[in-house]
C-alpha cells in the first residue's frame, strides 16, 4: 500500500485536531462557569474570606482565551498538536493560579489536574503529555508549600473535616462527569478521523491503479497509430482500385471498414489527449447544451441499434470546455446501460444549483445490493468477464478528480440509474472565453 501523503491527510488530520479544540473550548466555558459558582458559594453562603478580584481576574484571563480561541478556530483549517499543547498548559496555568489562592493542596479540587493530564494522553503525542504530566506534578509539589491558606470563619472550624469530604467528593463526581463526556466526544473525533484516512488511503491505491492504467493506455494509443494510419491508407488505395469500384458491394464494405477506422483513430487520439499528450490541440470552448447534445449524437451514431432516449433539461447555453475526459466518462456510463439494456437507456441532463446533473437509465436487471455497496471499485462486475469492472471504476475516479459524485440506484419499474453530480465551475469556461 502507498503512503498516505498530501493535502487530503494533512486535512484530515487537523480537522479532527480542530474538533478536539472546540471540545477544550467547551470544557473552559464549563470550568469558568463551575470556578464562579465554587467562588461565590464559598465567600457568600459558607462566608470563607477569598481574594475575589485576583480569582475573578484569572476566570476572566480564561473567558479571553476562550474567545481567542473560537477567533483562530474560525480562521484556521485545523490544529496542530503543538496548538493542543499550548492550550493545555494555559488551563494547567488557570488551575494553578486559582488552587494556589484557595488553599492550594489543602483544597480538595488538586485533583483536577488529573483531568489535565488525561486528556494531554489522549490528544496530543507523546512527548507532549509527558510533559504535561510533568508540569502538573511540579504545580502539585509547589502547592503543598506556597499557596494562600483559606480562613473559614469559627462557626465552620469544627466542620472543616466534612467540608473537605464533600469537597473531594464534588471533585470526583465532577472529573468523573467530564472524563466520560469529552472522552466520548473526543474518541468519536478520532474515529472518524481514523476512517478519514483509511478512506483516503483506499482513494490513493485507486489513484495509483488509474495511473498504471493510465500509462497501458497511453503506450497503447501510440502503439496503434501506426498500424492505424496504414489501414487508412490502404483502404483508400483499395477504394480506388478499378477491379473493386466495379463491385458496389465491396465499395460499401470498405466505406464501412474506413469509418470504423477513422472511428477507431479518433477514439486512440481521445486518449492521448485525456492524457495530456496531444500537441498543439488548445482546449475547445463550447456551449453546454452542445457540449451534452454532441455528447449524445456521437455515442448514438455508434449504436444505431439502442434507442436513446435523450432529454437535454440544461437551462441557457453556459460556456464550458470541452474535456474529453468528462465525454469519455459519460460514454462509459451509456455504454454499461447499453450492455444491460440493448433495446433502450435514457440519457437526461439538467441544473441543479450549482451543478451539472446527469442521469442514465435503463431497463435491465439492475444492481445487487452488494454491487450496490462496492460501485466504482475495481473489477466489480456482474458481466463475468476477465478485466470487467473497470468502466464504472474510471467513472468514479475521474468524477472524483473533477470534484464531482457518482451514485447508482435500482428503480422502483425494473432497471437502474446512475446519476452524475459534478460541480459547473470544474468545466466552465474561463472568464472572458466565450463559446
Amino acid at each position: 500500500m502507498p503512503p498516505l501523503t498530501g493535502d487530503g491527510a494533512t486535512r484530515s488530520i487537523g480537522d479532527a485536531g480542530r474538533r478536539n479544540m472546540l471540545q477544550l473550548v467547551q470544557l473552559r466555558w464549563l470550568a469558568v462557569g463551575g470556578q464562579v459558582s465554587a467562588i461565590l458559594i464559598a465567600q457568600f453562603g459558607l462566608g470563607v474570606e477569598l481574594p475575589l478580584g485576583p480569582m475573578l481576574g484569572v476566570a476572566s484571563a480564561t473567558l479571553l482565551l476562550n474567545l481567542a480561541s473560537i477567533i483562530l478556530l474560525r480562521n484556521r483549517v485545523g490544529t496542530s498538536n503543538g496548538s493542543l499543547f499550548f492550550a493545555l498548559i494555559l488551563d494547567v496555568a488557570s488551575l494553578t493560579a486559582q488552587l494556589y489562592l484557595s488553599g492550594g493542596a489543602t483544597n480538595p479540587f488538586m485533583w483536577l489536574y488529573l483531568l489535565q493530564v488525561v486528556l494531554g494522553a489522549i490528544l496530543l503525542d507523546t512527548w507532549s503529555a509527558i510533559v504535561i504530566v510533568m508540569v502538573t506534578s511540579l504545580c502539585f509539589a509547589a502547592l503543598t508549600f506556597i499557596y494562600r491558606p483559606l480562613n473559614f470563619p469559627p462557626a465552620l472550624a469544627d466542620h472543616r473535616r466534612l467540608i473537605d469530604t464533600a469537597g473531594a467528593w464534588a471533585c470526583f463526581a465532577l472529573v468523573a462527569m467530564l472524563l466520560v463526556l469529552l472522552i466520548t466526544r473526543i474518541t468519536q473525533n478520532l474515529r472518524a478521523r481514523d476512517a478519514n484516512l483509511a478512506n483516503l488511503r483506499q482513494q490513493a491505491v485507486e489513484e495509483d491503479h488509474i495511473v498504471r492504467m493510465g500509462l497501458l493506455a497511453s503506450g497503447a494509443a501510440h502503439e496503434l497509430g501506426t498500424p492505424l494510419a496504414s489501414l487508412a491508407v490502404i483502404l483508400g488505395d483499395w477504394k480506388r482500385m478499378p477491379a473493386l469500384a466495379a463491385d458496389p458491394d465491396l465499395v460499401a464494405e470498405i466505406g464501412e471498414m474506413q469509418a470504423e477506422v477513422q472511428r477507431c483513430k479518433a477514439i486512440v487520439t481521445g486518449v492521448l489527449l485525456a492524457a495530456g499528450e496531444a500537441r498543439g490541440e488548445a482546449p475547445a470552448i463550447t456551449g453546454m447544451r452542445r457540449f451534452l447534445d454532441g455528447i449524445a449524437d456521437d455515442w448514438h451514431a455508434a449504436h444505431m441499434s439502442t434507442v436513446l432516449d435523450y432529454r437535454n433539461a440544461f437551462p441557457g447555453d453556459l460556456p464550458v470546455v470541452a474535456d474529453p475526459a468528462l465525454k469519455q466518462v459519460i460514454f462509459n456510463v451509456l455504454d454499461n446501460a447499453a450492455e444491460s439494456s440493448p433495446a433502450w437507456i435514457a440519457f437526461n441532463a439538467s441544473q441543479r444549483g450549482d451543478a451539472l446533473i446527469i442521469a442514465v437509465q435503463d431497463a435491465g436487471g439492475g444492481f445487487s445490493p452488494e454491487r450496490l455497496e462496492r460501485i466504482g471499485k475495481p473489477y466489480e462486475s456482474s458481466k463475468g468477464r476477465l478485466g470487467g469492472g473497470l468502466g464504472l471504476f474510471l467513472v468514479v475516479n475521474v468524477m472524483r478528480k473533477l470534484g464531482g459524485t457518482v451514485s447508482a440506484a435500482n428503480c422502483a419499474n425494473g432497471g437502474a440509474v446512475v446519476t452524475l453530480t459534478l460541480p459547473l465551475a470544474a468545466i466552465a469556461a474561463p472568464p472572458g472565453r466565450a463559446a
